[in-house]
């Protein structure tokens, strides 16, 4: 078998074999290669130890702020555009470097910022959104709970109940990102007098609230997940989301967000492919690198099968969202299949690594741990599965 060396395809070194990114505008390639230049330069040189010491990078919010991508439009004076392909592009990047990075961006921009810009009055906007653009104010999303994870449109325990001009807010929160930091986080609770979910932005220091770490994780350590407990919170109606009346309303956030989550499963895909990569050909065994030997190849080519398959599913979901035609079931299924690949990705380049692919200087052990967790948040594959099927069918086979 010959190892004569052939010309690499810069392509296939980076990820991206059917260059997706030559879709962009000129424009927008220079904001994403400033954007990955960031990433080199501030994330990618401490994202390991930061994981092992489970610390979010918070001081690095001016540097993110002056990268100008947080926030749309609308948010604050001098917010630029951004097309949805280019925005997953972004999240496909920072995951790529870090996905705990990426996640930390995104509950801020996405799930904290889109809450209040989905669901809340325009006065509610113009308090918070200007803000939550400059990192002023960091943001959070407090859906799951202890005993409620998939069955959050039906059967939240954590409940609201009017009280004159003010709301009280009883019950616990759990797995909430950035929540023990978060100077604003938008808890979602069933009203006592109608049943209906409704969203509350709880500030930070309001008495009878409290957000503990979870310790012991073994996946996207570099975020802070929280505990939330909410005994007796008070929050004035001017803090009650007013255009949230239903689950339905929280589910507009979700469907732009769980599309987000299948650019990450991307992204941490192509972290992991281009690491086991770059150790498959300097690695040596019998006297040559182990990017000869047949089963390396064959590893190398499924994973860039899977990469490739999802960033084409992602470009889709992307045109669908620019043309406001998305649906539930369309992101869903991004969401299901995206992350799907990647916990095969992830484990086929921790195999490229042998024995070495369990140790944090290889980065493999870290994306591969990282991939739980992308897998189970914004709805585990079985319920992202039973929104396909439900439009496939038109049955809901929810219980």
């Amino acid at each position: 078998m010959s190892t004569q060396h052939k010309k690499v395809d810069p392509s296939a070194v980076e990820g991206d074999f059917f260059r997706v990114k030559d879709i962009l505008s000129a424009q927008e390639r220079q904001t994403l290669e400033r954007i990955r230049s960031f990433l080199a330069e501030k994330v990618e040189p401490r994202a390991t130890e930061l994981w092992a010491r489970a610390e979010s990078p918070l001081d690095l919010v001016d540097a993110i702020r002056d990268l100008g991508i947080t926030g749309i439009p609308g948010d604050a004076p001098g917010t630029t555009a951004r097309s949805p392909l280019l925005s997953g592009l972004i999240s496909m990047e920072m995951s790529r470097v870090d996905p705990s990075f990426a996640t930390f961006f995104g509950v801020h921009n996405g799930l904290g910022m889109g809450s209040i810009r989905e669901c809340g009055s325009a006065e509610q906007r113009e308090r918070w959104l200007p803000q939550m653009v400059q990192w002023r104010k960091i943001g959070a999303f407090g859906l799951t709970e202890p005993l409620v994870g998939s069955g959050t449109a039906g059967g939240l325990l954590t409940t609201a109940r009017r009280d004159g001009d003010h709301w009280v807010l009883n019950g616990e929160k759990k797995w909430i990102g950035n929540a023990t930091f978060a100077d604003l986080v938008v808890i979602w609770a069933r009203d006592a007098a109608d049943g209906q979910v409704k969203g509350f932005v709880v500030e930070k220091g309001t008495a009878g609230f409290t957000a503990d770490k979870l310790e012991g994780k073994i996946s996207l350590r570099g975020v802070q997940n929280a505990h939330i407990i909410l005994d007796g919170v008070r929050v004035p109606e001017d803090n009650r989301l007013q255009r949230a009346d239903s689950f339905r309303d929280t589910a507009r956030v979700l469907k732009v967000t769980r599309g987000g989550v299948a650019w990450q499963a991307i992204g941490c895909s192509i972290g992991a492919y281009e690491a086991a990569r770059a150790y498959a050909v300097e690695r040596e065994q019998f006297g040559k690198p182990i990017a000869s030997f047949q089963l390396i190849q064959d590893l190398l080519s499924r994973m860039l099968g899977n990469i490739t398959a999802s960033q084409a599913m992602a470009v889709r979901m992307a045109q669908l969202h620019a043309e406001d035609t998305l649906s539930d079931a369309q992101a869903a299924m991004a969401k299901m299949f995206c992350t799907t690949r990647m916990r095969e990705t992830v484990a086929w380049a921790r195999e490229v690594f042998g024995g070495n692919g369990i140790l944090l200087e290889y980065k493999a052990a870290r994306f591969f741990a990282d991939a739980e967790a992308l897998y189970s948040y914004e709805g585990t594959r079985d319920m992202n599965s039973l929104i396909v099927g439900r439009a496939a069918t038109g049955i809901s086979a929810f219980v």
